[in-house]
């Protein structure tokens, strides 16, 4: 049995994109794929988390590549998929994983430039990669897209309306191009993931009382690790092995899904901020 951490070569002469990639899940995912042999570019908007996930690529021993990058701008998101294929020669896989954040609050006081950003961030972006990255992949007859969802969508948690709408329509956009791109060589999936990240260690902080009602729900009794736990998923879908699973939904949430409607936290969100 392979062992959590080892590497076994199979991402060997591919090449992917991680939005987000300087931080949480996305870093995770990026350091996953570098010790499985990939070409990683680091698709970033923060330069400096970007250049340091470059940097621990290529002490891995991976070729990787900084592209800042703000995904809500269709320029940008384009450039990055360009410079990719220029700089590496390809693009075999996608991993949609940047988001532009935003405060809990209770819907009827979402303002509209949130609902805006976190459309343009978290579905149109990553829209706009799969559709730029597609002629690529159908050229190669290879192409494995992975979009980073959540379970906040699935479940209809409260007080993140605008990250709800995001990712279920991400996720009805990644089955639709599952049918679409199937017999291109091409699947896309979805990971719904629950990871201990930097920015939720700082909610974790602020919201003690959040997680004190989270954590029990999970029936492994703990947030996931990026790299060891959530990653793996993701080298699963990026790889040989996921050629026959396309247009799924993967939990890997150490069972927190199974909890249905989830958690219903009592915090102070009955008056506006």
């Amino acid at each position: 049995m392979t062992q959590a951490g080892s590497s076994t070569g199979r991402l060997a002469g591919r090449t992917a994109i991680v939005t987000g990639a300087g931080a949480g899940i996305g870093r995770g995912i990026a350091r996953r794929f570098a010790r499985e042999g990939a070409r990683v570019a680091v698709a970033e908007i923060d330069p400096e988390t970007g250049k340091r996930c470059v940097e621990e690529l290529v002490a891995l021993g991976a070729e990787a590549l900084f592209v800042p990058t703000d995904v809500g701008r269709k320029q940008e998101v384009e450039s990055m998929v360009e410079q990719t294929v220029q700089h590496f020669g390809s693009v075999d896989v996608l991993v949609n994983n940047a988001w532009s954040g935003g405060a809990m609050v209770r819907s009827e006081w979402m303002d509209d430039a949130h609902m805006q950003r976190a459309f343009e961030v978290g579905t149109l972006g990553a829209f706009q990669a799969m559709r730029a990255c597609f002629p690529h992949m159908r050229d190669r007859g290879y192409g494995r897209v992975i979009n980073l969802c959540s379970l906040n969508g699935v479940n209809a948690h409260m007080f993140t309306i605008h990250y709800n709408m995001a990712k279920e329509a991400l996720r009805a956009i990644t089955r639709t191009a599952a049918r679409e791109w199937a017999d291109r060589g091409i699947t896309c999936n979805v990971i719904c993931p629950a990871a201990e990240t930097e920015a939720s260690t700082e909610l974790r902080k602020q919201m003690p009382a959040l997680f004190e009602k989270i954590d029990p729900l999970l029936p492994m009794k703990r947030m996931g690790d990026p790299e060891e736990d959530i990653a793996p998923v993701a080298l699963f879908l990026a790889s040989e092995d996921s050629r026959f699973v396309t247009g799924n939904t993967l939990y890997a949430d150490g069972g927190g899904h199974i909890n249905g409607a989830g958690w219903v936290p009592e915090l102070p969100f009955d008056e506006q901020a």
